[in-house]
């Protein structure tokens, strides 16, 4: 069975380890959420391979299927036990780097096969519908209407439309400088309707939610403070519960509404390397999620209109 990382000493060569993977990450510029995932991931193996009474050096392919063995023996998902083996490749990589293993053991470990699903997608009406029944006649409702207009029109991820300032939205040239993942500036175009949501609401309702300890964070809590990724993600369940004939089947999320601004870009002829850029995806794997969601329509308009499918 796999416990959760105890408080107990941990060997010296270990924390060394854990020590050495958490520089390595903040030389590579690895955003604070993601140092913790793997800081506590690494130290939950560190904790069993302790108790094993196994060194760093120690370490054979073999013990890491154990140990991968028992995450799933203990119900852990697929995506759980993948995400904990990506750590661990983390962490043998810092020390093959820093000479301490001469090769890396987790990397001859293949990672449990994950359900492929496809992003949940609104269809361009059905967006409208949402962001058109936000009223936008209250200092909540118009950063509401502000927040979700450059959600769709920009494509941001929940973190970073929480992440934005004042100073980020750059109306001369219709456009949004993003801080994105590994503290990766990128600047996105903004249209119309999200740019005149926005002057709104810095006009009529920021300054009414301001107080005396706010800082330079655009969207506002109603006590004055930077808006949280759940915030977000709670407001927007809100009017997606109003907006009538928008499915939530799927679940109206802002990344939702991220894989519809993609999806839609796709539809009207964008290329995948400039929505890639939009994105602020890495790998263009990432972005390739998005050809299935269009093969997946082609497929279903195949099979209800083909008189042979």
């Amino acid at each position: 069975m796999i416990t959760q990382p105890s408080v107990a000493v941990i060997s010296d060569g270990w924390r060394q380890a854990l020590l050495l993977q958490e520089q390595d990450l903040r030389r590579r510029g690895a955003a604070e959420k993601t140092r913790r995932a793997y800081a506590i991931d690494s130290s939950q193996f560190v904790d069993w391979a302790d108790s094993h009474r196994i060194a760093p050096d120690e370490v054979t392919p073999r013990a890491l299927r154990r140990y991968a063995a028992g995450l799933t023996a203990d119900g852990q998902a697929p995506t759980t036990v993948a995400r904990k083996l990506a750590s661990l490749r983390s962490l043998f990589r810092t020390l093959v780097e820093h000479g301490e293993l001469q090769q890396n053991p987790a990397d001859l470990l293949s990672a449990p096969r994950k359900a492929s699903r496809l992003p949940h997608v609104l269809k361009p009406a059905e967006v409208a519908r949402l962001l058109d029944r936000i009223p936008a006649d209250t200092a909540l409702s118009l950063r509401d209407r502000a927040l979700f207009e450059v959600a769709y029109a920009s494509g941001l991820r929940a973190e970073e439309l929480v992440n934005l300032d004042v100073g980020s939205i750059e109306f001369d040239e219709e456009r949004v400088r993003v801080e994105g993942k590994g503290s990766k500036t990128r600047f996105v175009p903004a249209g119309e309707p999200a740019l005149r949501a926005i002057a709104r609401y810095l006009e009529k309702s920021r300054p009414a939610l301001a107080t005396a300890e706010t800082d330079h964070a655009l969207f506002l809590s109603k006590s004055g403070r930077r808006l949280s990724t759940s915030d977000v993600r709670r407001r927007l369940r809100v009017w997606a519960r109003q907006a009538a004939g928008v499915s939530t089947a799927g679940g109206v999320s802002p990344h939702a509404l991220r894989h519809s601004f993609a999806t839609h870009l796709l539809d009207n002829g964008a290329d995948l390397r400039s929505i890639q850029e939009l994105l602020g995806h890495a790998s263009i794997s990432t972005t390739q999620v998005y050809t299935r969601v269009e093969s997946a329509k082609l497929r279903s308009a195949y099979a209800n209109s083909h008189p042979r499918a």
